[in-house]
Formats: C-alpha cells, structure tokens, sequence
C-alpha cells in the first residue's frame, strides 16, 4: 500500500513525500543520505502518514498538500496533526 509522509528536520524544513515501502524503512534511507533531494538536510523526522489503496490517490493528496507549502493551510494541517 502507498503511503503520504511529512518529514521535518531540525530546523523546521518539511519535506512531503510518496512511498510504497514502510515510511520508517524510507526515513531510514532519507537520513543514511541515499535521497538527494534531503541529504544536505539530515536528520529528518516523521511528522505524519496517510495509507492509500493506490498510488494514484497518494500522489493526488501530495501534489494537495505541497500547493500549500509556506501558506496558513499548510501551518494549520501540521498543527493538527501533531
């Protein structure tokens, strides 16, 4: 099954990604630094998942959530999920 994830680092960076493995198996390879997009960035955190039946669905909900980056929307979804 397709997972959503947050990550956030030390700093306050997010990054929103899509998975079809088990999202502490991937957070694993984010902070080993085998994802270039996250490994000047390192260590990172999981601060939400969602499970989907498809891949198509997860990356609906991702191209969803990363419109709001930087924005109230995505600040207000964050607190919520915390």
């Amino acid at each position: 099954m397709p997972f959503l994830y947050i990550l956030e680092n030390n700093s306050g960076k997010h990054y929103i990604g899509i998975t079809k493995t088990d999202p502490q198996k991937r957070l694993l390879r984010h902070n080993k630094g085998d994802v270039f997009s996250t490994k000047f960035f390192r260590p990172w955190k999981i601060m939400h998942t969602e499970e989907f039946l498809t891949l198509i669905e997860a990356r609906t909900r991702e191209k969803k959530i990363k419109s709001w980056r930087g924005g109230n929307a995505f600040k207000k979804f964050l607190s919520t999920t915390a």
